[in-house]
């Protein structure tokens, strides 16, 4: 007999469910990883401390099913219950599960996602006896997984939505997979696009040669331009970028990236026609165009610039523009130019005059300019000239017949003035401020005159009269009268000839005005009102005085020849006085005149022995012909009896402006007659002596004394000057 005991056949061959549970916890302790055991009715019955630090808690031993934990979710949140859980699945239908994710949740509301390898465990006829799960944290795993999937989404994001165009093509030219850059720029869909040859879309056919070659040969292409042309029939201009995939030796696939470059194809395009226009504009131009660098050296000139300087450009080229400037303007145009090189000045324009190598002066009109960098350095400057002479000689003619139309206008002795279209004062004479007593003020309107009348007095403004009135209709008016009135209070009748001026295309600019005083013809129809009412009046007076000088003098006439002498003196004598104030339009008459009217018959034979003395002094009518009347007498019969009857008598008249003891001014007259004829007192009073008295004292309200002394007549006539006197 062996000293062996042998064991029962079936004691020998345990189950692996007999086997994990007769292990014990310590042996599930060894397990790296968290690790629990249920029987077949899904009761746990052994678990280890992984499993327990995983679930937050020890379950109770043959109380707990399917699972230690809390709670289960699916991962996307869900709630899972224990007896849907994977091990229940398990333990009923034998399902083993690998990696398995399912999220635990502890009691301290924590939760892990975990990872679960389930297997079913069955015993030898293959009845299930329970099942094992082994499971561990999937953090890492998922971390890595999520990674993984965020970075393949990335590139997937930025494959799909890239800006600018991708797409991968087979080693056989095929197009295998294209972004929607890459088709939106050639409006194609994805079903038109993919599965083509890459050669159907571009438009040069060596280009897209040249470019397979060249990558099938490992050559890395770097915005290599081509042509492509897109589902519209419109042609792209794009730059391609690409390279190869290589897998043992053989070309797999390229990877390109398509630029878009048609809109700065399209601009350098339109650059270089501009540039091509520019330079044909430039040398086709008509005035002079020159570049210069910061000294003002020319860099270019245009043939205009040439003919107009009378220059080679090759003569011009290396010479600044200060070398055929005229000295005058040299300093001026350089120093302009130094402070527009500076940044002070942007641009800046003058006028100057040039010299030809011949000599001759032309005038410039210059305008230059800055061009400068995107920093603002100065790069260099644009000038352009044009010919002005002929316009400056043209405007030098033009302001002289302005200069001259000025100084007629100027010399005119008539007002004259104008306004522009608004009715504003723009010029003015010097005859138009002595007719309105006043220098116009800028902006005064309508007329240069400080007030207005119509001529029966009444106000007339600015705005209404006949110069608003042509303006306003735009029309000459004629015809018209005004009355101005100075600031000294001073009234000036005028008539007005205002006339519209036009441009040369027919538009309105302004007016012109010529104020015509009429101040002598108004004076002029006064006075001859006055005339004609002083003659009316001297006519009938005069009949009066001739018939009562006819029937005095007949009479005291001692017989006809006596008549006739004495009436025709007497006649002469108010003849005289009449022809003295016809002279004076019946206004007014010198005394001074007036006696040499009366004493100038005597005056051939007398003339040394006679003397007139006296201040001027102007008689009204009336005081004239009664003191002519008067000093006629007195000389008649100084002549024929007294003083002037002789070779050695003498006369002397003279008159006194004077004021009597109750302050009245009069006119005093002394007729004094010397060295004539001895003189006796008439016996009876004649008809001369009644007419000076009543000429003296009842015509004039003055005074008459007549004396006859021995040495000669004297006659002192004593008249209130407010009763002959012209002007007060």
């Amino acid at each position: 007999m062996s000293s062996v005991e042998e064991f029962p056949r079936a004691a020998q061959r345990s189950t692996e469910y007999e086997a994990l549970l007769s292990a014990g916890p310590t042996a599930l302790d060894a397990f790296p990883g968290a690790v629990y055991l249920c029987d077949h009715e899904g009761r746990l019955v052994a678990y280890n401390r992984e499993a327990a630090t995983l679930w937050g808690r020890a379950p109770t031993l043959l109380e707990t099913r399917f699972c230690g934990s809390q709670q289960l979710f699916l991962p996307n949140g869900t709630p899972l219950s224990h007896d849907a859980s994977p091990m229940a699945e398990a333990v009923r239908a034998g399902k083993s599960g690998q990696n398995t994710e399912v999220i635990m949740g502890r009691p301290d509301g924590s939760q892990d996602a975990v990872l679960m390898n389930i297997r079913a465990l069955r015993d030898r006829r293959g009845k299930i006896q329970g099942a094992i799960n082994c499971f561990q944290r999937a953090t890492a795993t998922r971390q890595v997984a999520d990674d993984l999937r965020r970075t393949n989404q990335e590139l997937e994001d930025f494959f799909e939505n890239a800006a600018i165009g991708l797409h991968i093509v087979s080693g056989e030219g095929i197009i295998q997979r294209a972004n929607k850059a890459e088709l939106n720029l050639l409006g194609y869909t994805n079903e038109e696009y993919i599965g083509r040859h890459i050669a159907e879309f571009h438009l040069d056919a060596p280009v897209i040669g040249d470019i397979l070659q060249r990558l099938s040969c490992g050559e890395q292409l770097d915005r290599h331009p081509a042509r492509i042309r897109a589902k519209d029939g419109s042609i792209k201009h794009v730059l391609i970028t690409s390279n190869c995939r290589f897998e043992q030796g053989q070309m797999v696939n390229t990877r390109c990236f398509t630029t878009d470059v048609t809109e700065l194809h399209d601009s350098e395009d339109a650059r270089l026609d501009s540039e091509r226009r520019l330079a044909a504009t430039y040398e086709a131009a008509t005035i002079g165009i020159a570049e210069t660098d910061e000294q003002g050296t020319l860099l270019r000139v245009n043939d205009a610039l040439c003919k107009m300087l009378g220059r080679p450009r090759a003569q011009l080229l290396g010479t600044t523009f200060l070398e055929y400037t005229h000295a005058e303007h040299r300093a001026e145009d350089a120093a302009r130019y130094a402070r527009q090189v500076r940044g002070e000045l942007e641009n800046y324009a003058i006028r100057k005059r040039a010299t030809r190598p011949d000599g001759t002066v032309l005038y410039l009109d210059v305008y230059s300019s800055s061009v400068r960098d995107a920093s603002g350095r100065f790069q260099y400057g644009v000038r352009v000239l044009q010919d002005v002479t002929e316009a400056k000689r043209l405007e030098d003619q033009i302001r002289e017949s302005e200069r001259h139309m000025r100084n007629l206008l100027e010399a005119l002795p008539i007002a004259v003035y104008t306004t522009d279209r608004a009715g504003r004062i723009t010029f003015y004479n010097k005859a138009a401020v002595e007719l309105s007593g006043r220098t116009p003020a800028p902006g005064d309107e309508w007329c240069v005159t400080w007030r207005l009348y119509t001529p029966d007095g009444a106000p007339l403004p600015h705005a209404e009269c006949p110069m608003a009135i042509a303006l306003k209709e735009n029309r000459a008016v004629r015809g018209a009268e005004a009355v101005a009135e100075r600031p000294d209070g001073t009234r000036i009748p005028f008539i007005p000839y205002p006339t519209p001026l036009y441009d040369a295309q027919g538009n309105l600019i302004g007016a012109i005005n010529m104020l015509l005083d009429i101040s002598d013809r108004k004076q002029a129809e006064s006075r001859q009102k006055i005339l004609i009412d002083e003659l009316n009046h001297r006519v009938k007076n005069t009949l009066a005085t001739v018939q009562s000088l006819a029937a005095q003098t007949a009479r005291h006439a001692e017989s006809l020849p006596d008549f006739v002498g004495k009436f025709q003196n007497r006649l002469l004598a108010v003849a005289r006085a009449h022809d003295l104030l016809t002279k004076r339009h019946w206004e007014a008459a010198s005394l001074a005149s007036l006696a040499h009217e009366v004493l100038a018959p005597m005056a051939s034979s007398a003339q040394d022995r006679m003397s007139m003395a006296g201040p001027a002094i102007d008689l009204t009518p009336r005081a004239a012909l009664s003191l002519t009347m008067a000093l006629s007498e007195l000389a008649t019969n100084a002549a024929k009896y007294g003083a002037l009857s002789s070779e050695h008598g003498r006369l002397s008249v003279v008159w006194q402006l004077r004021e009597d003891s109750e302050g009245v001014r009069t006119l005093t007259i002394e007729w004094l007659e010397q060295d004539g004829p001895p003189v006796k007192p008439p016996t009876r009073r004649g008809f001369g002596g009644r007419l000076m008295e009543r000429c003296i004292e009842g015509d004039l309200g003055g005074v008459f004394d007549l004396s006859y002394e021995p040495e000669g007549v004297r006659c002192l006539m004593v008249v209130p000057l407010s009763r002959c006197a012209a002007h007060g």
